[in-house]
């Protein structure tokens, strides 16, 4: 009697697995991508709504020490900063003795949206001087509100320059 010997063999990927497997891979790759984006999207949004909550915040304790009567005051004046410097610079406090220095930010974020990084932060917005309508913002002898100069348009539909 002969005695057959069973040999294992291994058994490789044939074509038809291999181009299947490599079909479902570049079709979760490709579904990541939009999704990656969206992420990345989403997050400059947040921080552009961030920086413009803290100059927005910063403008606003100006106007509040200009209207306590803390800071030098004229007739013709809005009461708000004649620049997005002076929040970061200070303006001293002419309630107290050595007149003190009031700041108002430690410093001014840049608009995420903004393209060139090297452009100092300050330059990255649109600044809209109190005598300025809202639908047509423009500068002026100070800066009331600060907007984005982004054309891009929010995952909302709202345009970056309306926020």
């Amino acid at each position: 009697m002969t005695q057959h010997t069973s040999y294992s063999h291994a058994r490789g990927f044939t074509l038809i697995e291999l181009i299947i497997t490599v079909t479902i891979v570049a079709l979760l790759a490709g579904a990541a991508v939009p999704l990656a984006e969206l992420a990345v999207k989403r997050t400059r949004e947040q921080e552009l709504q961030t920086a413009l909550r803290q100059i927005r915040e910063g403008i606003d304790a100006y106007k509040r020490a200009w209207d306590d009567k803390k800071i030098a005051r004229s007739a013709n004046e809005s009461g708000y900063p004649k620049s997005l410097d002076q929040l970061v610079n200070g303006v001293p406090d002419i309630t107290t003795a050595n007149k003190t220095q009031i700041y108002f930010m430690r410093r001014i974020p840049r608009d995420p949206t903004y393209p060139d990084p090297a452009i100092p932060a300050v330059a990255t917005w649109g600044k809209r001087s109190y005598a300025s309508p809202p639908e047509n913002p423009s500068e002026g002898a100070d800066v009331f509100d600060v907007y984005s100069l982004s054309a891009d348009v929010a995952l909302n539909g709202v345009p970056y320059r309306e926020w």
